[in-house]
């Protein structure tokens, strides 16, 4: 049996938004929030075309790009990624003389954190473009609570759901894996132990995340699985101790794998891949998972 457990690490990139900005719904701010991230283009859309003379980032000098202002748009583009504290204002000026203020701030930090790739800025709800706008997020918004809450129903009853479940509760004797393999690793921002599982019929593999940043909450983003021959994604269950690992704390995240996640097309046996990414999209953790791990 091989077992291969790294981590890799990429550029941090926050995951990237299209937003609709609705400046009726939000009269009492004086400078809306936009959120951007180093050598990241943000995108503002307006309803009209912008003054390019009037339209202007206010101490800007040696962190942004100069702006760039092509008819209804306006680019920008951070040469470095702004820090926690810092804010840079930006006014734009339509072409009948509309003035609107803007503050560009870093990434925003809950929901997984996020940055805005492009805004679609509308002064009124009942123009038909921002109506448009907003119906198309609220259809997206519900495709997305359906899909979660039929996850969510699957999961109730799927077995392998309740195995990872006991794993990250910390009752991994009463599931039937026995523990083959225990790495250890260190991220910038975490410390980082990976224990691989075999079990009759089903793989596991169980990751304790501390988190040591200074400031940002750990959260899982997404999970692959694939065979790395074809790329050809798998089916793994996973259950999490906590949604959100915050500055200090410990929490541990279970996967298990059906043995027929290791067949190919053919019905041959075949070595996957697992890897881990956090919220902003870095590979935090991966593991090769050998088809022995399945043992009868």
């Amino acid at each position: 049996m091989v077992l291969v457990a790294a981590p890799v690490l990429a550029g941090p990139r926050e995951r990237a938004q299209v937003r609709t900005l609705v400046l009726s719904e939000h009269p009492d701010d004086a400078a809306h929030r936009i959120h951007v991230a180093g050598q990241i283009v943000t995108v503002l859309r307006f309803e009209q075309p912008c003054d390019p003379l009037k339209t202007k980032l206010l101490g800007w000098e040696g962190r942004f790009e100069p702006l760039v202002v092509a008819g209804k748009r306006v680019v920008i583009e951070p040469l470095r990624a702004l820090g926690p504290d810092e804010s840079v204002p930006l006014l734009v000026t339509l072409a009948d003389g509309t003035a609107m203020s803007f503050l560009l701030r870093p990434p925003f930090q809950e929901d997984g954190g996020w940055t805005d790739q492009q805004v679609d800025v509308f002064e009124d709800r009942e123009s038909y473009q921002a109506l448009v706008s907003v119906l198309s997020r609220t259809l997206k918004a519900k495709n997305a609570l359906e899909e979660e809450n039929a996850r969510l129903r699957e999961e109730e009853t799927s077995a392998d759901h309740a195995l990872a479940a006991l794993l990250v509760s910390g009752a991994g004797a009463q599931t039937p894996f026995k523990r083959q393999h225990t790495w250890r690793g260190y991220d910038v921002d975490a410390q980082l132990s990976m224990t691989v599982y075999s079990g009759k019929g089903k793989a596991a593999v169980m990751i304790r995340v501390t988190n040591q940043s200074e400031s940002r909450t750990w959260r899982l983003s997404r999970t692959k699985l694939f065979a790395p021959s074809s790329r050809a994604p798998r089916i793994v269950a996973i259950r999490a101790e906590r949604e959100s690992i915050a500055v200090g704390q410990t929490g541990a995240i279970a996967f298990v794998v059906d043995r027929s996640a290791f067949l190919n097309p053919e019905g041959k046996f075949e070595e996957l891949a697992l890897e881990v990414y956090q919220h902003d999209g870095r590979l935090q953790a991966s593991v090769l998972l050998d088809p022995q791990l399945v043992r009868e």
